[in-house]
C-alpha cells in the first residue's frame, strides 16, 4: 500500500488541495511502520512545494508518526 500511496501523491502533486485529500486518505490506510517511511519521503520529495500542508497533516494527533 507504501508504494500505491506514493504513486498517487505524485500523480496529483500538481493541485495542493488534492494533494493533501490523497495524504490524508493514505495516512488512514497504511500501517504504522509504513506511516514514517511515507512521511520521510513526503518531505524529501514534496517539503519545497507543499511544507505547510505536510506540517499541518502530519502534526495532527491522528498522524502518531
Amino acid at each position: 500500500m507504501l508504494e500505491y500511496a506514493k504513486t498517487i501523491l505524485l500523480k496529483v502533486s500538481f493541485d495542493k488541495i488534492l494533494f493533501e485529500k490523497e495524504l490524508r486518505k493514505a495516512l488512514r490506510m497504511l500501517l504504522p511502520a509504513e506511516l514514517l517511511q511515507l512521511k520521510e519521503w513526503c518531505y524529501e520529495k514534496f517539503s519545497t512545494l507543499y511544507r505547510r500542508v505536510l506540517n499541518r497533516v502530519f502534526t495532527q494527533p491522528s498522524a502518531a508518526v
